[in-house]
């Protein structure tokens, strides 16, 4: 069993959150975070950037002038990459940058990513985050509770309205559901505090080879 701190939104100790054995995994799985990774973020890229090739940019195919007898280079049409308002050469295009990764591959990155914020120390689990008001002012009292100065990545059971609006004004504060959480989410984020009913999920998802990354 791995040991987690165990603490109340007052920062208050209640304790330790045992995290079994059987869930976390240490020996493998570099490669595979790697690879969900690059995925994620290749899957964050619009892939809308587009640029005119020669026979796109408007003019005709006539010489700008002589090939001899002008004293200037030779130029044979308007649309060269050269020439300011002309073509772009080799420039790029409308295209997909998304990199597949297979499911074994996503579970095995989550489940080591996980492992490597339990064996740091960066995990904390409170018995739960409630707000009664959607007060960005109440959430950051919270982080200052546990010491979370840096911010950090919040895994819940259920995103709560006023939870969710009061967090996103913070900088370096993410609140995410423990059934959606994924690989760069985990990795991105010094700080990792679970509430114990997102914990629950969490472990279902790792307990079924590795979770979804």
């Amino acid at each position: 069993m791995s040991k987690v701190p165990l603490k109340n939104v007052k920062g208050d100790s209640v304790g330790d959150y045992e995290v079994a054995d059987g869930l976390l995994l240490q020996d493998k799985g570099a490669q595979a975070v790697h690879e969900a990774v690059v995925a994620y973020l290749a899957h964050q890229r619009a892939g809308t950037a587009s640029t005119k090739s020669k026979s796109e940019v408007a003019g005709s195919g006539k010489k700008p002038w002589a090939q001899k007898g002008s004293g200037r280079a030779r130029a044979g049409y308007k649309q060269s990459p050269v020439w300011r308002g002309g073509a772009v050469a080799h420039g790029p295009q409308p295209r997909k940058y998304k990199k597949k990764v297979s499911k074994k591959v996503a579970r095995l990155a989550f489940r080591r990513a996980f492992s490597a914020k339990v064996a740091q120390g960066e995990v904390l689990v409170i018995d739960a985050v409630q707000l009664e008001a959607p007060k960005t002012k109440a959430f950051a009292a919270v982080l200052s509770n546990l010491g979370l100065d840096r911010g950090g990545l919040f895994i819940v059971d259920t995103l709560q309205e006023n939870v969710n609006l009061a967090a996103r004004n913070l900088e370096r504060v993410e609140v995410v559901r423990a059934d959606l959480v994924n690989t760069y989410q985990m990795l991105r984020h010094k700080q990792v505090v679970i509430t114990e009913a997102g914990m629950k999920v969490l472990s279902a998802r790792l307990g079924e080879e590795g979770g979804e990354g």
